[in-house]
């Protein structure tokens, strides 16, 4: 008994420190840190004082006992609301009250281990009576029995909780942006030991151990939603709430009411000190030491895009094939034409069609025409598919207005005189993926052009617009128009331009020190650090004033290890894919 009593001497110290140090003078949500704490002990000590050691009652040892088993998860409530008020605490604030939630841990530990039947027993005899179940029967029995399950699962709840905060945390694939690696409805095991592990809502806990590599896949919270401590508090409460529900609510949800996707299991590509660009479906790295781009041998192991190849075993399991075996095909023969496209053939080109339409028009090339040309036709008429697709009736306002054929000439000509001064060892904009967008406006500009031009040409010849689709020209076109569309809403799933973005003097800038970039295996279906939540209309060549325009999403970030979860190290389950997950 008097070891026990110094157990519980020790408990009643901890804990009361632990509410001292959960005072908060803010008129928010903090204040009711210390209330929580100090009426949960309160109560606690009441019941093993005034039941258990002075009237050595049967109510008084199981309701210690429970008491005891529920004290670190009530502090650690507690934990969490002093911090989730409007002011936060300090770091040696939080060293002090996790110092004291770990004493008070071991401490009401240390009392547990005499509340067994053996230990009781030998303490106080009668209390081996009280460590047995009453014998019930009835509406009694169908209570207890509903209580203790009861009991049980929320004790469950608050140790898997403990679990996932510091050890190992389970997740569920819910996309198919890993694939083939994953599949939805994979469940992972992920490692958070060796990842620095922090008590909720504070920078105090187990440091960092792992250091990452190119290839993990690792689970992380989103950059792509607001940050910061309000977020953070959130999360947490959020997290809370979906355990103690038993995953029925979960409130981590965004503006408009739907389910955040956060955290993000993906795989890491780059990592620190380097700078990265993909064309073509290849990543391509460079260090301060190397300054030239290469390709990253690595990446090709398990970046996907055509997904018609997987076996057949695996195929059978993916939902969504992005692209067909045809389409793919297509989109190689796009990236061939435009890497093999020669620009002074090109320029010649151009300035033929520029002249060809001056000749049909009755208003000719103005030498007057200035930078009011680069308004002279909407923005949205530039965007790729509205330019192929509505060309006739561009065709007929530049052949109906005296400016008509000056902003044509311009539209296929003044990217010429730019062009030189853009060029550096043989490409556009000094790197492949500038030079390969460059090439892919040209490749349009030209079949717009084209459009236009015959367009005139059949109107000048008197033929109907009835029949200008049996134009074998017109009918060309509109076959490379839609292979052309077609590879620019991939553009931003195959290809990433430089990134980090050379500073404004033309340095490489790298990424920074305990930051990575994450992409997911399956290329053409997931939103990942290359991009943002929202598209906006973009020129293909920003150097170009009459470049044509793509929606795009393209903003590639890197993340902090410090919002690195932890990696993934099994799956288990479905049961024919158990297995260690390939980092």
């Amino acid at each position: 008994m008097h070891i026990l009593k110094i157990f519980i001497l020790l408990d009643f110290v901890s804990a009361a420190l632990f509410s001292l140090v959960n005072i908060s003078f803010h008129l928010d949500v903090a204040m009711l840190a210390f209330f929580v704490s100090a009426a949960f002990n309160g109560i606690l000590f009441y019941v093993m004082f005034a039941h258990l050691l002075k009237n050595n009652s049967r109510m008084g040892f199981v309701a210690t006992k429970k008491l005891l088993q529920y004290q670190p998860f009530v502090h650690l409530i507690s934990f969490i609301i002093r911090r989730a008020g409007q002011y936060g605490t300090g770091i040696a604030f939080d060293a002090v009250s996790v110092a004291l939630w770990i004493l008070n841990f071991a401490f009401s530990l240390a009392a547990l281990f005499y509340f067994s039947e053996k230990r009781a027993a030998k303490i106080n005899p009668s209390w081996a009576e009280f460590s047995k179940k009453k014998k019930r029967r009835g509406i009694a029995w169908l209570s207890f029995e509903i209580l203790d399950w009861v009991d049980a699962l929320v004790q469950a709840v608050f140790m898997v909780l403990l679990f996932q905060i510091f050890f190992f945390q389970f997740y569920k694939i819910p996309s198919e942006s890993m694939v083939p690696s994953l599949l939805i409805g994979d469940r992972l095991m992920v490692s958070k030991i060796t990842s620095g592990p922090k008590f909720p809502l504070s920078d105090i806990g187990i440091p960092q151990i792992k250091k990452y590599s190119r290839g993990d896949i690792v689970v992380f919270r989103n950059p792509h939603y607001e940050s910061g401590r309000k977020a953070e508090v959130k999360s947490v409460v959020s997290e809370l709430v979906y355990m103690l529900t038993f995953t029925m609510l979960n409130l981590n949800v965004d503006e408009r009411g739907v389910v955040k996707a956060d955290p993000l299991v993906k795989r890491i590509a780059g990592i620190p000190g380097e700078q990265l660009m993909m064309l073509d479906g290849v990543l391509y790295s460079r260090t301060e030491s190397s300054q030239e781009f290469s390709p990253v041998a690595e990446d090709a192991q398990w970046a996907a895009y055509n997904l018609n190849g997987l076996p057949k075993e695996l195929k059978g399991k993916v939902h969504d094939f992005p692209i067909s075996d045809e389409g793919f095909s297509k989109m190689e023969k796009v990236e061939a034409r435009r890497n093999s496209l020669d620009i002074n053939s090109a320029k010649s080109e151009c300035e033929n069609l520029a002249r060809t339409f001056a000749s049909l028009s009755d208003y000719g090339i103005s030498a007057d025409a200035g930078a009011e040309l680069e308004n002279y036709i909407p923005q949205s008429s530039l965007f790729v598919y509205n330019a192929f697709r509505e060309n006739f009736a561009l065709a007929t306002k530049l052949l109906s207005s005296a400016e008509g054929a000056s902003w044509f000439a311009a539209f296929m000509t003044d990217w010429i005189s730019s062009c030189d001064e853009n060029m550096r060892d043989g490409l556009f904009g000094g790197n492949l993926y500038d030079d390969s967008n460059f090439r892919l406006n040209l490749m349009a500009k030209i079949l717009v052009g084209k459009f236009i031009v015959r367009d005139a040409q059949l109107m000048r010849a008197g033929v109907s617009s009835s029949e200008f689709l049996r134009d074998e020209t017109i009918a060309q076109c509109l076959s490379d128009a839609e292979e052309i569309f077609n590879y620019t809403l991939y553009l931003d799933r195959r290809n990433m331009p430089v990134f980090p973005a050379n500073a404004p003097d033309g340095s490489a800038r790298f990424i920074p020190e305990g930051c990575y970039f994450m992409m997911g295996d399956n290329r053409f279906n997931s939103l990942d650090m290359r991009h943002s939540y929202e598209d906006r209309l973009e020129r293909l060549c920003p150097a170009d004033k009459f470049s044509l325009l793509y929606y795009t999403n393209m903003e590639p970030q890197y993340v902090g290890q410090e919002r690195i979860l932890g990696t993934t190290v099994f799956r288990f389950w479905p049961k024919d894919r158990i297995g260690i997950v390939r980092n």
